[in-house]
């Protein structure tokens, strides 16, 4: 599988692939059920304004949204109007993750043109841009305390920034193929990262050491995201699945099936209750995170589920799709 892959002129539904598992236990009346309550659950609001939505994100106070897309663009929007404030140009390629800083003033945006671009929220202005990657950046995040960038591409790397200066830190080696999705552990201490090469790896922050290796999927692993007290780890991959892990032991705890199609993101909710994820299948899904079981489908869009995220009350969820629109929803059980 080559690296183009993720670009739009690539056969993205064979290709980009996210996992979400429902365990075992759920059976298919279940699955019905769930299809059922979704029907009543409205879209409470829907953004048009992109072509494919590549990865989406709530602003940690809730009001405002970040979405990038193959239009090249990173745009803001206004969560109670779903009108665009601002739309940000710089990039020359399809823009595939955007992220806010923790305080909300800063955004983070990762690209095919191989660069990462720093965003100031409340004028658009690019502050700063970030090179080192050789290809296509196709996941970026903020460290909890603002101050640092993490960042993961086609050249097998993770990269560790320093935000101030546009430093690159430090590199981690040791994926054999595409760094997929990368994640910073809740007290900053260690990161994930997912890869084309099938695997998940924990590092050591301060030093780039590998911890561990998570092997299991049997697919490109499209996403990773920790739990909020940073115990566990989730990770969603092309073999339709999502795994959890015990980050401590690297033990998988769980595996979750019920998308029909490869998942393309994977999170958990501000509790850790709950999980979303977002699938080739045209649908997200809640799950709960203890048991597997899924708690509810939400249908809508007419094409891949891009990216999913959790409102930061667990109250609503965004999602991101190649329909074109970003959709926002009331998930409240």
């Amino acid at each position: 599988m080559t690296n183009s892959a993720f670009t739009r002129h690539a056969a993205f539904p064979s290709i980009i692939f996210a996992v979400t598992l429902l365990c075992a236990v759920v059976t298919r009346p279940q699955e019905a059920r769930a299809h059922k309550e979704s029907a009543d659950t409205p879209v409470l609001r829907t953004f048009t304004g992109h072509t494919w939505v590549m990865s989406v994100a709530f602003s940690p106070d809730g009001k405002q949204a970040l979405s990038g897309s193959d239009d090249t663009t990173v745009k803001l929007w206004n969560i109670a109007t779903g009108r665009v404030i601002r739309t940000m140009r710089g990039h020359k390629e399809t823009v595939f993750s955007v992220a806010f800083s923790p305080d909300g003033k800063q955004a983070l945006s990762g690209s095919a043109d191989g660069t990462i671009c720093l965003w100031n929220i409340a004028t658009g202005r690019e502050i700063r841009e970030f090179a080192g990657h050789y290809d296509t950046v196709y996941s970026v995040c903020f460290s909890p305390d603002g101050t640092q960038a993490l960042s993961g591409g086609t050249d097998s790397t993770v990269k560790l920034w320093d935000i101030a200066t546009g430093r690159e830190i430090r590199e981690f080696t040791g994926h054999e193929d595409s760094v997929l999705s990368v994640a910073f552990s809740p007290d900053g201490k260690q990161t994930l990262s997912g890869s084309q090469d099938n695997t998940v790896k924990l590092w050591d922050a301060a030093t780039g050491r590998e911890v561990r290796a998570f092997t299991g999927h049997t697919g490109f692993v499209f996403s990773v995201a920790f739990s909020p007290d940073g115990k566990q780890a989730i990770s969603g991959s092309r073999d339709t699945t999502i795994k959890l892990w015990d980050v401590a032991t690297g033990r998988l705890l769980n595996t979750y099936t019920g998308h029909t199609d490869e998942v393309y993101s994977v999170c958990f909710s501000p509790d850790g209750a709950r999980i979303l994820s977002g699938s080739d299948d045209r649908k997200m899904r809640l799950w709960e995170a203890a048991t597997g079981r899924l708690l509810r489908v939400f249908a809508g869009h007419t094409s891949q589920v891009r990216s999913v995220c959790f409102s930061p009350d667990g109250k609503r969820a965004l999602s991101g799709s190649a329909d074109k629109t970003i959709k926002l929803w009331d998930i409240r059980e």
